[in-house]
């Protein structure tokens, strides 16, 4: 694997969306393809995947590392409601993952935090 320098900044995305159909939110290996693919259709590298499911009927938590930073996804069907969060840096665009997120989980409503991540000076 190569690897590639970044510079210590980026954009922070944090993501809750909602009306989202509960059985979306309930499969762990799907979030896990869908968080993956998002990823790398962002441009970013994945590094490592661990998501956990908390039973049939409840969430899934799980996180993507990627050689940019990070996704994660924290799900809550019975609120039909899933918390993202995408911090990316280099040429990857976080946007782009969470739009990719969204379409696929068919959210209805979004509420977006967007930080630049920089250090200071």
């Amino acid at each position: 694997m190569t690897s590639t320098p970044h510079l210590p900044l980026g954009t922070h995305l944090l993501a809750d969306l909602s009306g989202i159909v509960p059985e979306r939110l309930r499969d762990c290996t799907a979030l896990e393809r869908l968080l993956r693919d998002a990823a790398v259709t962002a441009g970013a590298q994945v590094l490592h995947s661990h998501f956990h499911s908390f039973g049939a009927v409840q969430g899934v938590t799980g996180v993507v590392l990627l050689a940019e930073s990070h996704i994660s996804i924290h799900t809550w069907p019975e609120c039909s409601f899933a918390a993202i969060d995408i911090f990316m840096c280099g040429a990857a665009r976080p946007q782009l993952a969470l739009d990719i997120i969204k379409d696929a989980l068919q959210a209805t409503h979004c509420q977006l935090q967007s930080v630049r991540r920089a250090p200071p000076g």
